[in-house]
């Protein structure tokens, strides 16, 4: 098959495209035709090693964990799936070998969901990262509920336009932090926006003199400082981006694949009510250049590779 791999940490490089061998399906996995796979800026900091102390890499890596596609065989123990059915997966194993940059991907059955029918394909292979790391830091980690008043760091990016979405559908005020040009975005998402950057203390206390019931990180460093700065008493802070979260009292969260949390997620879509924008789509073999471009970390929404069938 036809894949994205490496074969020693480094920059966007040392990605290269060509022939790697078909993955064999394990009996709870089954055999995902790709049709598209999302770029997270996890994926590239991975990449550079930055996770070596916790995910062993297998060398060549194929990267990626965020899927959409067709199941093509199930494994011999599987009968959640059957072949055609459209899925999405957050394919996240305990190392780093057997990534969604490739024509097929084995994928666990406890890390797949069922595509959302008003989803398209792109659409849908943004969804099962950002959407579960969206909604376990939400539900799980901040435990939120109706009339909090909430704090989102990045919130037009991919996690962070989610977690709008989710929170408010739960009953929370949401103030979302991004630059002027995503203000309008936020505000259709039911946000209200506030410019980061110097003075972002006091234009969060303005608008919120009583502090923030819960707040999520998604950026660290001042992001995170201001968060705590600004917390209601009693407030709860979680942070997907900076372990100094433990300082400040707070809870750092990594996402986990969950089925059945991902089908909540799916549905939510499925619904209409979270909704996944795509900001640019690039073919698998210019793998690389999505990655430089998530690497600049000016996306609005999400940036999707997509493999090509027709051709």
């Amino acid at each position: 098959m036809k894949a994205i791999s490496y074969n020693a940490y480094g920059s966007a490089d040392v990605l290269e495209y060509g022939e790697r061998p078909d993955p064999k399906v394990g009996p709870d996995s089954v055999l995902v035709k790709v049709r598209a796979a999302a770029v997270n800026p996890v994926d590239w900091k991975a990449r550079e090693g930055y996770l070596q102390g916790a995910l062993e890499a297998v060398f060549p890596v194929i990267p990626g964990w965020d899927v959409s596609g067709v199941v093509v065989q199930p494994g011999v123990a599987v009968d959640e799936f059957a072949v055609g059915d459209e899925v999405i997966g957050y394919v996240r194993e305990d190392f780093l070998s057997r990534g969604t940059f490739a024509e097929y991907v084995a994928a666990p059955v406890r890390t797949l969901a069922r595509k959302p029918l008003s989803l398209g394909f792109e659409e849908a292979a943004g969804l099962p990262l950002a959407g579960l790391t969206a909604y376990q830091v939400l539900h799980r980690t901040l435990k939120v509920r109706d009339g909090d008043t909430v704090l989102v760091h990045a919130a037009a990016g991919g996690v962070g336009s989610l977690a709008v979405q989710i929170a408010r559908h739960a009953g929370c005020r949401v103030i979302g932090t991004a630059s002027p040009r995503n203000h309008d975005h936020l505000r259709s998402l039911g946000a209200e926006p506030v410019e980061y950057g110097e003075g972002l203390v006091d234009r969060l206390r303005e608008l919120v003199p009583e502090g923030f019931d819960a707040a999520f990180d998604t950026v660290g460093g001042d992001a995170l400082r201001a968060s705590a700065d600004t917390l209601a008493p009693g407030g709860r802070l979680a942070s997907i981006a900076d372990s100094e979260v433990f300082s400040y009292g707070g809870r750092y969260a990594f996402v986990r694949p969950d089925a059945n949390d991902l089908a909540q997620v799916a549905e939510l879509a499925e619904q209409g009510i979270v909704t996944v924008h795509v900001d640019r789509v690039f073919p698998l073999e210019q793998a690389a250049e999505a990655y430089r471009l998530n690497e600049e970390g000016r996306t609005r929404g999400k940036i999707v590779v997509t493999v090509d069938w027709d051709a």
